[in-house]
């Protein structure tokens, strides 16, 4: 057996026109590792990733497989050297079962060739087993949640038997008892010997998964580290450069009176029920809960996307019906969903664009097109939310992904809401955004406005609400004042009771 690393990446380089993405990266990964790769988004992270499954070639540098030198790498024959990649967007088809995804992912086979459903079924079904993830081989994979195809995905890696495991992003949108479902998959691949590149934005995971850190910045190597000579505060400031000091600014001032209440609220459809909160303006009421605890369902009901059929709603402690998204936003509630790529942004659309997309209306009266009111408006919030791009004019698919969720924040915010519902804000941005963007939540909450803050993440949860509703089976299981703790959380989200729960 050899002592050559699994991969080793020796001053690799590649531009994209006159931008370089990748400047002299050294890169190493042993058999048996795992090797968190860190970076802001921009700083080179994706850039490296695609090199070593093929999808883009260096302008300079070396690449070793297995001690071999590899050249001309294209994803086939990255597959064929045992390389595997989980990307953060679920590359699934949607008409497709999850056995059928697998399937075709672990053995693409021959137009001619029958195919044999029960071992197909029976496989997918070993696989999904072996990650600990409840999900029918049998579903569609377009009725499952994000963090289901997510799991699908990590699947199909596994079932691919590959020896080094590229893992962007895994948990970004898994609950703590899926993400604790991972980080037992990840242990179970390191004792077998595989290596594993591990990317994510959420440090917690990389102290208590990863044995050495790279970090990128600005398409250079930062360093190299094990992760016991390294505290967060050093990785912090490697990856941006700078101290972030508050990732969660607390909050500057008392919250007013109820903005929203419910009122024994329920939806058959979205399974939502007898639910009664009440969130007040200047609050931010952070909301927590395993993945179908009815989080999300509760937004969607709240702004109208699926109609309550019991219970009622106030603003201002005025009743109102709200059948339509069309009605809510009229009643000054605003919702930025969790899949920013479908719901959130058209990324071929500019910047200026996206950002006045739900208020036309008001910008153009008489259906009068003013180029002029809308430059003006999102050059605006350009400015006021610090949006990197290159003009109100760019794409909004050329921008970042913590910029990308600024342009669908701004989108609302033009419709001046009394109530802001924010689901998974941050998920998939890179520590610097992710500090920004919650001072901009925290600001605009400082400003008045009501803000239901849904979270995969719990330390989000924990440092950024100023009271945390937790959900289980479409019910809210309790209440908890600021300053809880994790314990706490994941009591009520079992079923269980927690100590100063409301």
């Amino acid at each position: 057996m050899t002592d050559a690393p699994l991969l080793e990446i020796r001053s690799l380089a590649k531009s994209f026109g006159g931008a370089r993405a990748l400047r002299g990266v050294d890169f190493e990964l042993r058999a048996g590792e795992v090797h968190a790769l860190l970076g802001e988004n921009g700083a080179g992270k994706s850039t490296l990733i695609k090199i070593v499954t093929g999808a883009h070639q260096p302008d300079a540098g070396v690449i070793r497989i297995g001690g071999r030198e590899v050249s001309g790498l294209d994803p086939a024959s990255a597959r064929r050297l045992g390389i595997a990649c989980i990307y953060q967007q679920p590359a699934l088809f949607p008409d497709l079962t999850v056995a059928e995804n697998i399937g075709l992912r672990l053995d693409p086979g021959h137009a001619l060739r029958r195919v044999g459903w029960k071992k197909l079924h029976e496989q997918a079904a070993g696989l999904l087993r072996k990650i600990g993830a409840a999900i029918d081989p049998e579903a569609e994979v377009r009725g499952l949640s994000m963090p289901e195809q997510q799991l699908v995905e990590i699947a199909c890696a596994v079932g691919t038997g590959a020896r080094i495991v590229i893992m962007d992003e895994p948990t970004a949108s898994l609950t703590q008892k899926e993400q604790h479902l991972l980080h037992a998959v990840v242990r179970d691949l390191r004792r077998e010997g595989v290596g594993i590149i591990y990317i994510s934005h959420r440090l917690e995971e990389i102290f208590a998964l990863a044995d050495r850190v790279t970090v990128l910045r600005d398409g250079e190597s930062a360093g190299t580290g094990a992760i016991g000579e390294l505290t967060e505060r050093e990785l912090i400031r490697r990856m941006v450069g700078r101290e972030v000091a508050q990732i969660y600014p607390p909050a500057e001032r008392p919250p007013g009176g109820v903005a929203l209440a419910a009122r024994d609220l329920g939806c058959a459809a979205g399974g939502v029920r007898d639910v009664s909160l009440e969130i007040r303006a200047g609050e931010i009421l952070g909301l927590a809960g395993l993945v179908g605890a009815g989080r999300t369902e509760l937004a969607r009901v709240l702004f109208g996307l699926t109609p309550a059929d019991s219970g009622a709603i106030e603003l201002d402690g005025i009743p109102v019906t709200l059948r339509s998204p069309q009605e809510a936003v009229r009643h000054g509630i605003a919702y930025v969903p969790e899949d920013r790529r479908r719901h959130g942004v058209v990324l071929e659309m500019a910047v200026a664009e996206n950002m006045t997309m739900a208020v036309h209306r008001r910008l153009f009266p008489g259906s009068w097109l003013r180029s002029s009111a809308e430059r003006m408006l999102a050059n605006g919030f350009v400015r006021d939310l610090a949006v990197k791009c290159a003009g109100a004019q760019a794409p909004a698919g050329s921008l970042s992904g913590g910029n990308q969720q600024k342009v669908s924040l701004a989108r609302w915010l033009a419709t001046k809401p009394r109530v802001l519902i924010l689901d998974e804000p941050t998920q998939g941005v890179d520590i610097g955004a992710k500090a920004e963007i919650h001072r901009i939540i925290r600001r605009l909450a400082g400003e008045g406005l009501a803000v239901l803050l849904i979270s995969s993440d719990l330390p989000e949860v924990l440092g950024m609400s100023d009271r945390i509703g937790v959900m289980r089976g479409g019910r809210l299981a309790g209440v908890l004042p600021g300053g809880s703790d994790a314990h706490e959380v994941m009591a009520l989200a079992l079923g269980q009771t927690a100590k100063g729960a409301a």
